[in-house]
């Protein structure tokens, strides 16, 4: 009820900063980093370069210009705070930007950008938190009953995999690499995205904040998921689906206009060659929320250990 609310009462994208963004200069970079990240991956799989739109005149580009319209962003809403952190946030996560570790599944680099939704200016110098499952519905961290596998695997608490922090760059905008997500009970596919606000990091690279200006969910198109679905390891996810329209939390979002999918490009002609996915939130970046991890991992160890203490939830 209280999203709800927020979100009769919030705008629901960025359509209002969109000549802010454009006379700025953020919304060329933001194409041409997209497009860079595509090439890099193209160029690391043995792939061709797609067309480099560097000397393009940017300024007389429209809707129907294809680089303008395939890597621009999409708008996402402005979300509230509240009810999204969700029961597998685990604080003290270590600032990378890689966090595929050893984990299988399709490669996918994702560009993170937030943009203050009042003065439609990047938000710099931030910390972001992302956290997602594995192929076959695990997150690392926690011994949940409701985790992809439950508590079959006791060492899960010390894991760290798919979980990383990254700092905001001049565009507000962060990169990770990592995979497409797998889904879990009762859950659409989906990737958590937090934005602390105050957050500094520790001596050995790691960060806990419990304060946030933004947390929310970035998911996909069914049609993607569908297809994922069909190729190992995700293929030997044995948990229920949840398809995007019967998701608890998707629907409100979708219900009060917003939209939290990403825009994706595929690297090559197959899924496992990779995906490029983006996303840009409007946010109000003076917002403050206290946020609850199940776990916070200490961090007067080597990040390494990945030791954790766990709270009381």
């Amino acid at each position: 009820r209280a999203r709800a609310e927020f979100l009769q009462n919030h705008v629901t994208n960025l359509d209002h900063c969109a000549r802010d963004l454009e006379a700025s200069g953020v919304t060329k970079r933001s194409i041409q980093r997209r497009l860079h990240m595509v090439n890099r991956l193209r160029e690391k799989r043995g792939l061709e370069r797609r067309e480099d739109k560097e000397s393009k005149d940017w300024g007389a580009m429209d809707a129907s210009d294809s680089y303008a319209s395939r890597f621009q962003t999409n708008g996402s809403c402005f979300l509230a705070p509240e009810e999204m952190v969700g029961p597998y946030y685990v604080a003290g996560e270590s600032v990378r930007s890689n966090i595929t570790e050893t984990q299988q599944g399709i490669p996918m680099e994702i560009d993170v950008q937030f943009v203050d939704a009042t003065s439609c200016k990047p938000v710099q110098g931030k910390y972001v938190d992302v956290w997602q499952a594995n192929s076959t519905g695990v997150y690392a961290g926690v011994i949940n009953p409701s985790n992809g596998n439950g508590p079959a695997d006791p060492n899960n608490s010390k894991k760290t995999f798919l979980r990383g922090i990254q700092k905001t760059d001049e565009q507000g905008a962060v990169k990770f690499s990592t995979i497409f997500p797998g889904h879990y009970i009762d859950r659409t596919i989906h990737i958590h995205v937090m934005l602390h606000p105050n957050a500094q990091p520790y001596p050995n690279g790691t960060i806990i904040d419990t304060t946030a200006a933004y947390v929310g969910q970035m998911y996909f198109k069914q049609e993607l998921i569908d297809s994922v679905r069909r190729l190992p390891p995700y293929s030997q996810n044995t948990q229920p689906l949840t398809l995007n329209d019967e998701d608890f939390i998707l629907q409100p979002d979708l219900d009060q206009g917003g939209n939290p999918f990403v825009k994706y490009e595929m690297v090559g002609k197959r899924l496992e060659d990779g995906i490029v996915a983006w996303i840009t939130y409007g946010i109000n970046p003076a917002k403050r929320s206290a946020v609850t991890p199940v776990a916070t991992r200490k961090c007067n160890v080597p990040k390494e250990t990945g030791d954790i203490k766990r709270n009381k939830v």
